[in-house]
């Protein structure tokens, strides 16, 4: 039997409208697939009410529940507004069809760019009059697409703003992760706004700018282009960006500084700054990493992951109440974070990400998939038929040819990507913990992943499927396992 779209033979359809199609039935078969597994995983914090055997001598059933809820609520919240994100994504119709038809239209995960009812084409004929209005005719195409990516990132933002209050305020508020006022989280939204805009229109003007002069081998200069600037970006991102949201002091002189300049010293680590950062200020989540090229390394440490720096294990003093205009600083009863040799021992592992090369192999694995993915973008970019699809008739903008081959054509492919990268991750992960071993650090990094895992209230039973398709980290009892395995040997 013949495969048919609203009763007409799909082989009959043209091409365009069975491009149109593909697109949609890829993106809700991907939404169905991610429902599915995140079903079978809300399955499992519903009907795991108990500490398992094997969590017994890690785990606490306060925490334990504690944890449970907590990722009960947010896979909740997370069905929610990934439905809303689907339906946003699916236009109903495309205006000024040739042959009207009511098939749903193309969607897309990512909510950035899409809007509802045809709104691509209809944003981009906005962009046009706005930047008509402006004094800039049509051969002005880079500037149209700047207004159109503009006005396409503040619909994001503003459609978004409900799900981040509700996320921030409700979820994480109630589950003790929250530490910022109404007043920190609206400027550090319009901050984030901004300081985006500020890159992203630079960057997508040169860009598009190189592909049209590039002739037949542009997409290698953009390819290059592209290099550049994610390099640039990883470089001045901890020292000029992030500074503009949290702020980052010097770890002062002592025991733990000087712990981590020796091992960094033991490995060949070429260590130049050690850094804390205030992230309290939004979150009692904690975390570290260490960023920049040949022999200009620093370390960051979130102050929630020090037991002895956090700002949450610190008592307010007599007459204060913990907040001011910005955050509220909330005092738990039990101490957050890692002492100082189990904080040696997360750098330790974060350390084996540098030394066995996985920042240099992940480095290399992005670039050959841009490379390619310019590559095929070229191939791609003259088939009008691709336009037609999502309602462009008249003309062929380079930069709504990037969107529907790097986000909807390519789909298929990034979802394959994805997974694979993901396994990828996790035996990254492994070898990183093997390496934190070798440095004599087994037994504080298998008590600072529990601490951690209790600070952060991350639960410790996972659904198979789930996990394999969606852990760029091993779960916490593998990794347990292979640490204890590492003791006793």
């Amino acid at each position: 039997m013949a495969l048919s779209v609203l009763g007409e033979p799909w082989a009959e359809l043209p091409v365009e409208k069975r491009i149109f199609c593909s697109v949609l039935l890829f993106s809700w078969a991907v939404y169905l697939w991610e429902a599915f597994l995140a079903h079978r995983q809300r399955r499992v914090y519903r009907t795991t009410t108990h500490v398992p055997q094997e969590l017994g001598q890690i785990m606490d059933s306060e925490t334990f529940e504690k944890s449970r809820l907590y990722q009960l609520d947010k896979s909740t919240f997370s069905f929610w507004s990934g439905l809303y994100s689907e339906l946003e994504g699916t236009p109903w119709h495309l205006p000024a069809t040739p042959a009207p038809w009511t098939c749903p239209g193309a969607p897309q995960k990512q909510r950035r760019l899409i809007l509802l009812s045809g709104g691509i084409p209809f944003l981009w004929k906005v962009s046009g009059q706005i930047s008509g209005h402006a004094g800039f005719g049509l051969e002005y195409e880079i500037i149209q697409s700047l207004v159109f990516l503009l006005l396409a990132t503040l619909f994001s933002a503003v459609t978004g703003l409900p799900w981040s209050l509700y996320n921030t305020f409700v979820i994480e508020e109630k589950h003790g992760f929250n530490q910022q006022t109404l007043g920190f989280f609206f400027k550090d939204a319009i901050k984030k706004f901004i300081v985006t805009q500020c890159i992203l229109l630079p960057v997508t003007s040169l860009l598009l700018y190189i592909i049209k002069i590039g002739g037949d081998y542009f997409f290698i200069y953009a390819w290059l282009f592209t290099l550049v600037v994610s390099l640039v970006l990883v470089t001045i991102y901890a020292d000029y960006i992030a500074p503009l949201f949290d702020k980052f002091i010097p770890l002062p002189e002592g025991e733990l500084k000087q712990a981590i300049e020796i091992m960094a010293k033991s490995i060949d680590f070429p260590l130049t700054k050690v850094y804390v950062v205030e992230g309290s200020k939004r979150s009692s989540h904690s975390n570290a990493y260490f960023y920049g090229f040949f022999k200009n390394k620093r370390i960051v440490l979130f102050d929630t992951l020090l037991e002895d720096y956090s700002a949450l294990n610190k008592e307010q003093p007599d007459g204060e109440d913990g907040e001011d205009d910005d955050t509220k600083s909330k005092v738990k009863s039990k101490k957050q974070g890692c002492k100082n040799e189990e904080v040696l021992a997360v750098l330790g592992h974060e350390l084996g990400h540098w030394k066995l090369g996985h920042t240099i192999k992940n480095i290399v694995i992005s670039q050959m998939n841009s490379f390619l993915c310019f590559f095929l973008f070229a191939v791609l970019i003259g088939q009008r038929e691709l336009f037609t699809a999502f309602g462009f008739y008249e003309t062929q903008p380079t930069l709504i040819g990037l969107l529907i081959i790097f986000q909807f054509i390519f789909s298929p492919y990034n979802e394959v990507l994805s997974f694979c990268l993901t396994v990828l991750s996790r035996r990254f992960e492994f070898q990183a913990d093997a390496f934190a071993k070798e440095l004599g650090k087994a037994n504080d990094l298998y008590s600072a992943l529990i601490k951690l895992n209790k600070d952060n209230l991350g639960f410790p039973v996972s659904d198979w499927i789930f996990s394999m398709w969606h852990y760029s980290h091993p779960p916490l009892l593998e990794r347990l396992q292979a640490l204890k395995e590492a003791k006793q040997d």
